[in-house]
């Protein structure tokens, strides 16, 4: 082996290599097609600037659009029985459940959030479809009934 292939043509490699660039920078809109930049769609609210139709977002992502300043505070939820049926289909209940959690980030499909909005505090809550279907289960029937003994406790609407 001579200096040129150890030393020269790898420099070369590297210098004309192809750069990995992460998957997510761009999103094609479902209704036009149009790709948009990542910034550009969040600054935007997830709204198609060629369009103006509305892609999904997250509870976490309305709920610092919606309260001032993207200020909020998570309301807590009693945890209910983990799987009291026992369900099972093509997979058992935990381990849908562990997948969902994994794929979304969330510990379930609904998030309860307190803030204010124009100044005004409110408790309010959103239901993640990505989760599962948005699947109401006990822990979203626990979640409403937070949301609203916490909007009783605080005297909010």
């Amino acid at each position: 082996m001579n200096w040129i292939t150890n030393y020269v043509r790898p420099r070369i490699n590297s210098i004309f290599s192809r750069r990995e660039t992460p998957e997510n920078l761009w999103h094609k809109c479902d209704e036009c097609g149009s790709m948009l930049f990542h910034r550009e769609l969040s600054d935007n609210l997830n709204v198609c600037t060629n369009c103006g139709h509305h892609m999904v977002i997250s509870p976490r992502e309305r709920f610092a659009a919606l309260f001032d300043g993207g200020i909020f505070a998570e309301v807590a939820v009693p945890a209910p029985i983990s799987d009291p049926l026992h369900f099972r289909d093509q997979k058992r209940y935990p381990e849908r459940m562990k997948a969902a959690q994994k794929a979304t980030g969330e510990k379930e499909a609904m998030l309860v959030a307190s803030g204010e909005i124009g100044r005004t505090p409110i408790v309010t809550a959103a239901q993640d479809f990505s989760f599962m279907g948005g699947s109401m289960g006990m822990y979203v029937g626990n979640a409403i009934i937070a949301a609203a003994e916490e909007t009783v406790k605080l005297k909010r609407p």
